[in-house]
């Protein structure tokens, strides 16, 4: 039985609807499966100090994962921290290939559960990072005081320079081996008794500064680098102070007491003879006093 012409769907036609209706099973497939919503990350902020370097994010995943990927402008991207889902990446050990690099980072998004099942399809969604040069950007920790020493009007200061995770022939490096001439040190100095502060500097590890004698001093010393443009100046290191008056109370305790032991000494000496000599007395006049014997 021949089909009635109003019942026939001409070939196009009938192509295009199946295209239609296969596009809108995909679609409810891939509606169900979560994929047609990714939230993509944003906000994506260095935190580095000491080349320490931490890339960060938002939001906090649900039913998604992330995966950081980071190059040089010359390089290729390496990815890390695959499908994860916190909002951070440790990304110290790219960087510190090369310091003065500038280096770009990027956050993908995947579904939750996926292994990159948008590979087939195409990149996945992401959001770039800023530039980032950790030479010029990376925060100065709070510097140490190793050793100071306070000797007549001479005040001597040594700092200790951090230690970083820049390795060269398989020895990690100071801040001073990274940064050469161009890391400073301030001190800042003042009178124990006083709050007026002075302020003496150093492209060295080292301080020697005129004080006044017996003076007691506080200070306290600050990394920084001048050359920069932001990111000059580290935290201050905590304060630190001589004590010439605890030395001299002290030297004078000693003193105190080495007399009182030698006036105990002599006092005993002096009671010993003298105790001697009354005994001595004593047997004297007792052989004085006793009676001639007659024969």
């Amino acid at each position: 039985m021949e089909t009635p012409a109003w019942l026939r769907v001409p070939r196009p036609q009938a192509a295009v609807t199946r295209t239609l209706l296969l596009g809108w099973v995909l679609s409810q497939v891939v509606g169900a499966s979560g994929t047609t919503d990714i939230v993509v990350a944003y906000n994506l902020t260095w935190k580095s100090t000491n080349f320490k370097t931490i890339l960060e994010w938002e939001p906090k995943p649900v039913d998604h994962v992330y995966t950081v990927q980071i190059s040089s402008k010359l390089g290729n991207w390496k990815s890390k921290c695959f499908y994860t889902t916190d909002t951070e990446c440790d990304v110290t050990e790219e960087i510190v290939q090369d310091v003065k690099q500038t280096y770009l980072a990027r956050v993908l998004s995947y579904p939750a559960g996926s292994v990159d099942i948008m590979g087939s399809a195409g990149e996945p969604p992401f959001q770039n990072s800023p530039e980032f040069t950790p030479y010029l950007e990376t925060n100065l920790g709070q510097p140490t005081i190793q050793s100071f020493e306070q000797v007549g009007t001479k005040l001597n200061v040594i700092v200790q320079d951090a230690r970083t995770l820049v390795r060269m022939n398989g020895t990690f490096l100071s801040l001073r081996d990274v940064f050469g001439k161009d890391l400073n040190y301030t001190l800042y100095y003042w009178r124990a008794s006083s709050t007026g502060k002075k302020t003496a500097k150093t492209n060295t590890n080292e301080f020697l500064i005129d004080v006044d004698k017996g003076e007691n001093y506080c200070f306290n010393v600050q990394a920084v680098i001048p050359s920069r443009r932001a990111n000059q100046k580290s935290p201050e290191s905590p304060i630190e102070c001589t004590s010439q008056g605890k030395g001299g109370l002290r030297e004078m305790l000693f003193i105190i007491g080495a007399v009182v032991f030698v006036v105990i000494i002599l006092i005993i000496i002096l009671s010993v003879s003298l105790h001697k000599c009354r005994k001595a007395r004593a047997g004297r006049s007792g052989k004085e006093n006793s009676p001639l014997n007659i024969a």
